[in-house]
């Protein structure tokens, strides 16, 4: 225990005291910062209402011949409060021509309620204009035909614009609201497994590289010595973690007024516990898994060159976690055979059952057979990684094959 703290500490020390590790950290929380509190700035530097028209951009609106025409006009202004909405009295080829020297954006040219064209430069493939008009001068047409029916305006406003009340009871997960803390948990844990996971795998080799690890491996045990790497990482990723996460959660408190309309944000800084914790449980325990398997493959290798392409196996099986748990999430479906499958597989299981955990309502049963899994994995793979490590010091030359990987271990 006394070597595994040495190391830890040795190790530690290290990682925090890396330029890039620093400037990094500094970056992210910088960056952090900067965008929470934009709103704040944003409102503070521009707050008057008439610079912000000024700077919106303009939509013509022209109504040739249409009936209650001052309805129709009132109903664009209200629909596109992002467009400044002028009316237009000119000609359509005065229009057009007003839209390719970029006075207006767009534009609307109305010839009766069931029929019009609408004008833009440039179509965006997210342009939503035509469909938001259609609805516009369908409600008005609706109304235009009751009045001529005889049935009162208010009467006919309240046929086209009925107050439906209902309720909604979610008797499992909000698959919405909880989509994002899935989502947080798959890229924080793929980036720190990629970026943590190749320093361990890269420290391993330099130390192999140098001889140093011939020396080490003599007076230190070799479990004490890849534990203590493993943990070191992990414990400067989460203090990453914790400087950019805490700095955000301090920011979001600070300026949460100016935040009130980005109902994502508030979401994620609204996280339930209990999925905090399964986060965290699934976070080091996955990051534990990983980063043992990147320290016996560092240790395999001879020469830093060759780090990229030892490790390319578990980067892979990562990434392969990666995407059945991203493409389950697109489709929706959650609580596929496939997610079932990989809920109980060590190297699958910290991003699968947690989404699975996020997502759906899934038995306590399942969670502690995953955990239990998982668990039993990180110290068998720790125990292994421990052998490999003592073994690589003979495993110089070319890149070792498996088999003679497996010989060298029961040697150990």
């Amino acid at each position: 225990m006394k070597q595994f703290g040495k190391i830890l500490k040795f190790e530690l020390k290290g990682y925090l005291a890396n330029k890039v590790f620093i400037g990094v950290t500094v970056f992210l929380v910088v960056a952090i910062v900067c965008v929470l509190f934009f709103p704040r700035i944003s409102e503070s530097v521009g707050s008057d209402d008439a610079v912000n028209t000024e700077n919106m951009p303009v939509m013509l609106v022209h109504c040739d011949q249409v009936d209650n025409e001052a309805a129709v006009k009132n109903a664009f202004v209200s629909a596109f409060s992002e467009y400044s909405v002028v009316v237009s009295g000119d000609n359509e080829e005065a229009i057009k021509q007003e839209i390719i020297d970029e006075k207006a954006e767009c534009a609307f040219v109305i010839k009766s309620l069931t029929e019009y064209t609408y004008y833009v430069n440039d179509l965006s493939l997210y342009d939503v204009n035509a469909s938001v008009a259609d609805e516009i001068l369908k409600s008005a047409y609706r109304m235009s035909a009751m009045l001529e029916n005889g049935i009162p305006a208010e009467e006919a406003s309240q046929i086209l614009n009925p107050q439906i009340q209902h309720t909604s009871v979610t008797l499992g997960k909000d698959q919405m609201q909880n989509f994002f803390y899935a989502y947080i948990m798959i890229f924080a844990l793929y980036m720190v497994i990629l970026i943590y996971g190749q320093m361990v795998a890269t420290n391993v080799a330099s130390e192999k590289s140098s001889r140093a690890m011939e020396l080490l491996i003599t007076s230190v045990n070799p479990t004490s010595m890849i534990f203590g790497k493993v943990v070191s990482s992990c414990l400067a990723g989460l203090i990453q973690l914790v400087a950019v996460f805490g700095t955000a959660f301090v920011c979001y408190n600070i300026n949460k007024a100016y935040l009130s309309d980005l109902d994502i944000v508030a979401s994620i800084f609204n996280m339930p516990a209990h999925i905090l914790v399964y986060m965290l449980v699934f976070f080091l325990l996955g990051f534990f898994l990983y980063a043992f398997l990147y320290g016996a493959i560092g240790s395999t290798a001879s020469k830093l060159e060759d780090i990229n392409t030892s490790v390319m196996p578990v980067t892979f099986l990562f990434i392969i976690a990666f995407m059945v748990d991203v493409f389950s999430l697109a489709s929706g479906s959650v609580d596929s055979i496939l997610m079932k499958i990989c809920s109980y597989i060590p190297f699958t299981s910290p991003i699968v059952m947690f989404t699975r955990i996020a997502m759906s309502t899934v038995s306590a049963y399942e969670i502690v057979i995953s955990v239990v899994i998982l668990i039993a994995s990180v110290i068998g793979v720790g125990v292994v990684s421990a052998k490999i490590y003592r073994a690589g010091v003979l495993l110089y030359g070319a890149t070792p094959k498996l088999s003679t990987i497996i010989k060298a271990i029961k040697k150990a």
